[in-house]
């Protein structure tokens, strides 16, 4: 099975890039996330990591489903786009792709899943249940964040994804932009 979710963020794609490629800060940017744990750094410069979100059932009372995967990421900082390919669990096989690319005067981000399960409707249940409201509210923070640092930007200014991801991770930048969300 095929699934794509897509969002229109008005900010550089750069910027968006900026903000998602290092996965192991989403903890930290996203609130849905919990969890994210490198288990393999690999030659290619790609990892294998352990991810934990929360599925929101119940989000006025706060209340939620951990899910949990392991994945092999890539970052294509010339394509603007993330790769992940899942390993083991309810989700052995599912291969995930981030595009990221200029539209409307800022971007659109899409994320696409690729599913073939041997079981028989795993394939929607997963999509439809976890998938879809998990990079949904992904995509949605991502937006929040990256519109917030571009209205923050001075006019004329070079955007802030023009500095060192570590160097805007040390700044708190990234802080006051969750806390405009």
């Amino acid at each position: 099975m095929r699934s794509a979710i897509s969002i229109d963020v008005e900010a550089p794609p750069r910027l968006v890039f900026e903000l998602a490629r290092d996965v192991t800060r989403w903890p930290a940017l996203l609130p849905h996330y919990r969890g994210v744990r490198v288990l393999q750094p690999h030659d290619d410069g790609s990892m294998t990591a352990r991810m934990l979100a929360i599925r929101p059932l119940v989000p006025a009372i706060g209340y939620g489903i951990p899910v949990a995967w392991r994945a092999r990421v890539w970052q294509d900082p010339a394509a603007l786009g993330l790769r992940f390919h899942h390993q083991g669990g309810a989700t052995d096989g599912m291969d995930v792709a981030w595009r990221i690319e200029p539209a409307n005067g800022g971007c659109r981000v899409t994320i696409e899943h690729d599913f073939a399960p041997s079981a028989p409707g795993w394939a929607v249940f997963v999509d439809r249940l976890f998938v879809r409201p998990i990079a949904g509210r992904t995509l949605a923070t991502f937006k929040a964040i990256a519109e917030a640092v571009e209205a923050s930007a001075p006019a004329g200014a070079a955007s802030p994804a023009a500095a060192p991801a570590g160097a805007r991770a040390r700044s708190g930048g990234s802080r006051k932009a969750k806390k405009a969300i």
